[in-house]
């Protein structure tokens, strides 16, 4: 088997898609970090926290994007259709630290949804695919029917942080079968990488308004910005 990052054979002892060197070198993002949001720390406020809704308790990502392995291991699960990869990335997502309310409260991983063309097209929603592992390690339930896209949108990718917003207005809603379920509950979304967080936001704020109480985000990667401490 080769490494989904560095096209190496892996070795037996690896027991992944994912050589233990890649492993080694991910961008993982160094502490100390804001207590909410994970970001690593800088002087003064906290910039990336303005980027997060009220209601949202705490944010936390592995690594940076783009990056050394980082970027070849999301690109393998999203788009190379390696969905082996998403067990090893949620297994260190798994790891990640928490505050002590969000361990204790959060009662299900929430992925964030594909249009049905797009889940068509891909075969599978990555993000899915990584609660349902992320799932295993904190023994908390997955609610795929949660939230729904109520229609299609452009890649995220290919918009500026002003055009996201107006991308993904309306375009996520709460669905009425999980609606006593969400009613009062802390909810973690989870996603491959967050950029802006307008589309986590997008989620967050549909689930607030279905009832949730509050929410967390859990990702793999997360956008580098300028000034960022790497």
């Amino acid at each position: 088997m080769a490494c989904v990052s560095c096209e190496r054979l892996v070795a037996a002892s690896d027991n992944g898609i994912v050589c233990g060197l890649c492993l080694s070198r991910l961008p993982c993002l160094p502490s100390p970090q804001c207590d909410r949001c994970g970001h690593p720390r800088r002087a003064g406020e906290c910039a990336w926290c303005e980027l997060l809704p009220p209601y949202v308790r705490a944010a936390r990502s592995v690594c940076w994007l783009p990056g050394v392995a980082s970027s070849e291991i999301v690109h393998a699960l999203k788009y190379g259709g390696w969905t082996r990869v998403a067990g090893e990335m949620a297994l260190r997502m798994s790891r990640l630290a928490w505050p002590a309310d969000v361990v204790e409260e959060r009662a299900a991983l929430i992925p964030v949804p594909l249009s049905r063309s797009r889940q068509r097209e891909r075969g599978y929603n990555q993000s899915g695919l990584l609660a349902c592992a992320l799932a295993e390690h904190w023994n908390v339930p997955v609610w795929n029917d949660a939230i729904r896209r109520c229609r299609d949108t452009r890649s995220q990718t290919e918009l500026t942080p002003g055009e996201r917003l107006g991308n993904l207005a309306g375009s996520i809603a709460a669905s009425e079968s999980r609606s006593k379920d969400v009613a009062g509950a802390h909810l973690v979304i989870v996603d491959d990488v967050v950029t802006t967080a307008a589309t986590l936001n997008a989620c967050a704020k549909a689930l607030f308004e279905g009832g949730a109480r509050i929410i967390s985000y859990v990702t793999f990667g997360r956008a580098r910005a300028s000034g960022d401490r790497l």
